[in-house]
């Protein structure tokens, strides 16, 4: 599969919202996957790519992926906890923060939040950056990838390529 040139990234993916009905600890990598999933499930049966899990309105997480929103130059995802599966391609995002210009928040957003945001993407280390243009059927940025997912995928995948992680 290649991952580089995925088709996703010229046009974005949906994504629906779900309830997150994991355990308290979503921090430890186990083998208990059933709620996402049942979640990646959901999501597919609804036309969608992804699904973000919510509790008390708040985005916790992607099914397999982290979730981010972006206001101006400020990339806002949820802080490392134990509500998190900390992802190494949050990590790297993160470490070219400087060569992209933006800013980072880490804090919790709502779904509304992410209704009303600039942009959103996610990132997995098999979505590398992926821009995310619909989210529970409400269009973001247009309907197109925003120039920050854009960049921040360029970006990753030159530095990967620099290192060998991809060919």
């Amino acid at each position: 599969r290649n991952f580089v040139n995925a088709p996703a990234a010229k046009t974005g993916i949906k994504v629906v919202s779900t309830p997150d009905l994991r355990w308290a600890r979503r921090d430890i990598k186990s083998v208990n996957l059933l709620a996402p999933v049942l979640a990646k499930q959901f999501a597919l049966e609804s036309g969608a790519q992804e699904a973000w899990l919510t509790e008390d309105g708040v985005v916790t997480e992607g099914a397999s992926s982290t979730a981010w929103i972006v206001k101006g130059k400020t990339l806002i995802s949820r802080p490392l906890s134990n509500k998190v599966l900390p992802g190494i391609t949050r990590k790297a995002v993160l470490a070219y923060l400087a060569e992209s210009g933006f800013s980072f928040e880490e804090r919790e957003f709502t779904l509304e939040e992410a209704l009303d945001a600039e942009e959103a993407f996610i990132t997995s280390a098999t979505s590398l950056v992926m821009p995310v243009t619909t989210i529970d059927g409400h269009t973001i940025h247009n309907g197109a990838p925003g120039p920050t997912a854009q960049r921040l995928r360029e970006i990753y995948i030159d530095y990967a390529r620099k290192g060998g992680v991809l060919g």
